[in-house]
């Protein structure tokens, strides 16, 4: 007798992470249930203020991207970040970052020559949740159950049954194939399947404000910014415009000797990093403080159910790839649970999801702590704020050294582009391995588990565009060298789409005459002759083989500090 499921994927969280989660499955076919505990279009306060390139490109291909990317500063407004000694004092460098408008028609900066059909975009999660959200609502195999609480989950051979609560108290249980949690850095879903955080509770307490200043930018000399990163011997921190009108994010960054912050005037510090004084009004909208930290749970799976974004990996904010992290995550795990629930693909192509993301959230893990931890090197010469020689010549240094260590981390090429993955039982290696990357660089390459690098085909239509939802074989020379390959995929229920590409118009690392890309964009074979079985080929892609060999290996440098948050 055939089970009946409310939906082939139950979601713990509707945030960024689990609504993409949802957008995703449902363009494979795939129906899910999301569980949120919020009302329907609540926004959230303010948190990430970016969303990464690879997150806009997987916007793109859901139909989102536009929407996501008219959202948040007016369109004009420069996404600029400045270094100043305060918000309203002396300017020390910047880095240039296009507005909305000027990524349309003239780009320039750090990011503005990237190989994407999709660069980065600055908008607040209070602006871009909601539009997922609405986006999700509507889409036809996409339930969403608002001020609605999970309250456990038990899980056979079959599938997962899960418990949840109405508004009103009222429970009932859900069955799903299989369950995603998403569910924040207080995962229950976490501890449910019995993963542990591991690494560096606290790296740095930071007391964060969103404030609404209407007065502010008349006090505000020179080009606005995005961001102001201040400096000045009294106290430093970064200031964030929300809305490029009167609302704006206040982190104080609390020394070692301040402890929790509890002893800190906030009002005082506030002041101090916009450099306003006491006659300055302004209105605490709310209190935002966090704790920086390096956590990494130590597995992503049990069986049926999967954890994703905060509920796997804690760290320090930069950049916004808490969020755009947690979003590859489930991007990389709805692919292959889209694979299994159609059919085409056997259980080990789930095995990839643990294999493939647990080793890359260690090491983005790892930037974003080494990053924190050169920012809180830093010394701010006393003589910052004055106006002499010294203080221009110092002004000068401190400048170019905020805009070195920070750039990496503004246009972080690396971190959208850069990451491979080198132990998936789903890739087909052949030897060479992939390009070393950095937090702000990478090298382009077609190494198996690297992102295949963008390009434009003969139409100008991008190359992600044109990629199937299951495997593209990209020929560079013969294409009816691929025709036993297709028929094999054929007779599988395997989807394979042939790309007959013009080599002079893609990079030079494409050099084989044939490369086979995931949906997800990663490259996943590639050879200058046709594989010479096309079966056992297939059969590796879409986990039916025994797996060569596990994530452990990448996650042994996980410190032994457990620190589930509270």
């Amino acid at each position: 007798m055939t089970e009946t499921f409310d939906a082939d994927v139950v979601i713990i969280g509707g945030g960024p992470v689990g609504l993409t989660a949802a957008m995703d499955l449902d363009a494979r076919g795939i129906r899910s249930v999301v569980i949120e505990s919020r009302r329907y279009l609540e926004a959230p306060n303010v948190k990430c203020n970016h969303v990464a390139s690879r997150t806009m490109e997987r916007f793109r291909r859901l139909g989102i991207a536009d929407r996501v990317r008219a959202a948040g500063l007016p369109a004009d407004y420069p996404q600029d970040i400045a270094f100043r000694t305060t918000m309203t004092g002396r300017e020390l460098g910047r880095i240039p970052i296009p507005s909305t408008v000027q990524r349309a028609s003239r780009p320039a900066g750090p990011d503005a020559d990237w190989a994407t059909p999709e660069p980065p975009h600055r908008v607040n999660q209070k602006y871009l949740e909601p539009i997922l959200m609405e986006h999700a609502a509507g889409l036809p195999r996409v339930t969403l159950l608002n001020e609605t609480r999970y309250l456990g989950l038990e899980q056979d051979e079959h599938g997962v049954s899960v418990r949840i609560a109405d508004r009103d108290g009222a429970e009932r249980v859900l069955r799903g194939r299989f369950l995603i949690g998403a569910d924040g850095g207080r995962s229950a879903v976490r501890k449910r399947i019995g993963a542990a955080f591991h690494g560096d509770p606290v790296l740095q307490r930071v007391q964060s404000t969103c404030i609404r200043a209407p007065r502010l930018y008349d006090l505000l000399p020179g080009e606005r910014a995005w961001a102001y990163y201040t400096f000045n011997p009294r106290r430093n921190g970064h200031v964030y415009a929300i809305d490029g009108d009167e609302v704006f994010l206040v982190h104080n960054y609390l020394s070692a000797g301040e402890g929790d912050g509890s002893g800190v005037d906030r009002d005082a510090a506030i002041r101090t990093i916009l450099g306003v004084d006491a006659s300055f009004d302004y209105e605490v909208v709310s209190e935002e403080d966090w704790i920086a930290r390096r956590l990494v749970a130590d597995r992503l799976r049990d069986r049926r159910v999967f954890i994703a974004g905060d509920a796997a990996h804690l760290w320090v904010p930069y950049a916004g790839f808490g969020m755009n992290a947690g979003i590859a995550d489930v991007l990389n795990l709805t692919w292959a649970l889209g694979a299994r629930i159609a059919g085409w693909a056997a259980d080990g192509i789930l095995d990839a999801y643990e294999a493939e993301r647990l080793p890359i959230t260690d090491q983005v893990s790892r930037f974003a702590m080494g990053h924190q931890r050169k920012i809180a090197q830093g010394e701010v010469p006393p003589e910052i704020e004055d106006a002499t020689d010294a203080g221009r010549a110092a002004r000068r240094r401190l400048g170019e050294q905020a805009y070195a260590l920070n750039v990496e981390q503004f246009a972080a090429a690396g971190l959208n582009y850069g990451y491979s993955y080198a132990h998936s039982p789903v890739i087909v290696y052949d030897g060479e391995p992939a390009p070393a990357y950095t937090m702000g660089s990478y090298t382009e390459s077609t190494v198996p588990g690297c992102r295949a690098p963008h390009f434009w085909l003969a139409d100008g239509v991008s190359l992600y565009d044109e990629l199937g939802l299951g495997y593209t074989a990209l020929s560079l020379g013969d294409p009816s060298g691929l025709a036993d390959l297709v028929d094999e995929a054929a007779a599988a229920g395997v989807p394979l789409k042939v790309i007959d590409v013009d080599r002079r118009l893609a990079p030079a690392a494409y050099r084989h005459g044939y490369v086979i890309v995931r949906d997800d964009q990663h490259v996943v074979w590639r050879a200058d002759a046709a594989p010479a079985d096309p079966r056992a080929l297939l059969d590796r892609l879409r986990g039916r083989l025994p797996s060569p060999g596990g994530a452990a290996e990448d996650v042994a440098g996980l410190s032994a500090v457990a620190a589930d948050p509270a």
